[in-house]
């Protein structure tokens, strides 16, 4: 087998849904913006960038696998923020969305690109959406756009 790996470049007629919670709002607009400029920016026409949201982390992988069992996207990118407060709700959420998101990945085979923000405080957060530690939203549309070519390399192998 050849040396494989994604590239940052979507198939002409690829569509890509960012999925977002509607948590939490000011981060996770922010990390929504963020990540449809990645797409924009690296060849995905505006036509063919679905955004949907949801009302929390918690729903994101149950939309995430209906989006995924329609097969109409190449990747899904999905967003949402969840802060820690006093209680282990946090805990609950943050894994419970992340080990349904990447549930959804291995069942359907669609690329999920986890990029639900999981910290202590807002100043946290907003650090990564946007801030000092660049925008989490960018990052998970570029690994969405990479995952979707190297699924379409690896199914041409077959």
């Amino acid at each position: 087998m050849p040396h494989l790996e994604g590239d940052l470049r979507a198939a002409a007629h690829a569509r890509f849904a960012i999925l977002a919670s509607r948590w939490n709002p000011r981060i996770v607009d922010a990390l929504v913006a963020s990540a449809r400029a990645a797409l924009l920016a690296n060849g995905v026409p505006e036509a063919q960038v679905d955004v949907v949201r949801v009302p929390g982390a918690w729903e994101l992988p149950q939309a995430a696998r209906a989006l995924a069992l329609l097969g109409r996207h190449a990747a899904i990118v999905a967003l949402g923020c969840v802060v820690r407060g006093d209680t282990r709700h946090y805990e609950q959420v943050a894994d419970g969305a992340a080990q349904g998101l990447l549930r959804v990945a291995l069942d359907t085979g669609v690329p999920v690109a986890n990029g639900v923000l999981a910290v202590e405080r807002f100043e946290d957060a907003a650090a990564r959406a946007g801030g000092s530690h660049g925008n989490k939203g960018e990052e998970a549309a570029l690994v969405a756009i990479e995952m979707a070519d190297l699924r379409r390399k690896l199914q041409e192998l077959a």
